[in-house]
């Protein structure tokens, strides 16, 4: 019996070739099939956001001022983008507005439910949601360093699970305390961005968000050791301040930073200490690279400099919005944009610093260990712009000293 010419025909054909030559009808259909899946989750996502920020506007905009409200509708379309960039983030925004929601309804308007509901108690109010964000902080960091020892996937994999509920926790916990300062007084309420307590929330929840970022972009586990140390770091400021200075009860704010100009220079100047942070341990984890520590644990040298190379661009952007930002507040506040205060002079030093950084990295083509311990270097400048100057020096920022 003779073979059929397609099956003769075929036989010469290696099994891969065919493969490929089925996908290749199979695959149109199935990336119409994503794409549409993809697009519903799209408009599904922005659909709740709008939803919500209605509600949200409905309900408290009396208590907004006229920038405060422009920034609640501008997030809307922000986080649309964002969500279409970053599938992730679709989640974590819902999830983030459901246990605020949920918070703000068993508060009922009353600030002294705090003691006598048991979800707020012991899971939502602000303070509560900040330490069980610690909590998360400090498990994954040592889950990361389990998974990165024992070459463990699944515990690297659940590392990064828990890292993602502490964002989630975190996030909701500041935007409770948003609405718990509210329910102190109108005269109280503000953005929590006001003291150090807060700030070093935010500083993490911006840390571990880029983190989380880079690890989806490179597909790698391999970097939450050593970047989830730097925030359990500040984690363990976090909690030595609130003890030690009762730091986590809401104040009124003082007349300085009673200003619009604070809702939006504080978050975009930490979106550059967050990402100044990340580069340097980054740093870090080139050298051991470079050193042949791990080396066949962690990622490749290029993977390694273009994830510092990159946080730092998107950290030096964002660092020269907000010193433009702090000189017309300064203009405002104290009638001239540049005084040479102490925090001020810092700050410029970090600008430069990170400036020449760039610039040796791209017109120079600088590359390999001198970057590294730059990265490393600039990140023990920055913590003294951060926190020495508030520490060992006076000037007109020094109501933000410890």
């Amino acid at each position: 019996m003779g073979i059929p010419e397609t099956a003769s025909r075929n036989a010469d054909i290696p099994v891969s070739n065919l493969s490929l030559e089925k996908g290749s009808h199979a695959c149109p259909a199935a990336k119409t099939c994503r794409w549409r899946k993809n697009s519903a989750a799209g408009y599904l996502y922005a659909a709740v956001l709008a939803i919500g920020a209605l509600y949200a506007f409905d309900r408290f905009s009396s208590y907004m001022d006229f920038y405060e409200q422009a920034i609640l509708l501008l997030t809307v379309p922000m986080l649309v983008w964002l969500g279409s960039q970053w599938k992730p983030l679709r989640l974590l925004s819902v999830s983030v507005a459901a246990l605020t929601l949920l918070a703000i309804a068993l508060y009922a308007g009353d600030v002294k439910m705090a003691e006598q509901s048991f979800l707020l108690k012991y899971l939502l109010s602000s303070q509560s949601a900040i330490l069980w964000m610690g909590t998360l902080f400090f498990l994954s960091t040592l889950t990361y360093w389990f998974g990165f020892a024992a070459r463990s996937h699944f515990s690297s994999r659940f590392a990064s699970r828990l890292c993602w509920s502490a964002v989630v926790l975190g996030t909701a916990g500041m935007l409770v305390r948003w609405y718990e300062s509210y329910l102190m007084g109108a005269d109280i309420g503000h953005i929590p961005v006001s003291n150090l307590y807060e700030v070093f929330v935010l500083f993490a929840l911006i840390t571990a968000l880029f983190y989380l970022f880079y690890e989806e972009k490179y597909k790698t586990l391999q970097l939450g050791p050593f970047v989830l140390l730097i925030i359990s770091a500040s984690i363990t400021f976090l909690l030595w301040y609130s003890v030690s200075r009762g730091a986590g009860e809401i104040q009124p704010l003082v007349p300085a930073l009673q200003s619009w100009w604070m809702k939006i220079h504080v978050p975009t100047n930490f979106v550059g200490y967050g990402t100044f942070a990340l580069a340097a341990m980054v740093g870090v984890a080139y050298l051991f690279k470079s050193y042949n520590i791990f080396s066949d644990r962690l990622p490749s040298l290029e993977v390694l400099d273009d994830v510092m190379y990159k946080a730092i661009a998107v950290g030096f952007a964002f660092f020269t919005i907000a010193t433009i930002l702090g000189a017309l507040w300064a203009a405002e506040a104290w009638g001239g944009y540049w005084s040479w205060d102490p925090k001020e002079t810092w700050a410029l030093i970090v600008w430069l610093n990170y400036a020449a950084w760039l610039h040796m990295r791209l017109v120079k083509n600088m590359r390999g260990r001198t970057v590294a311990w730059w990265a490393i270097a600039g990140l023990l400048v920055t913590t003294f712009a951060f926190i020495g100057v508030n520490m060992f020096l006076s000037g007109l920022h020094s109501y933000g000293e410890l």
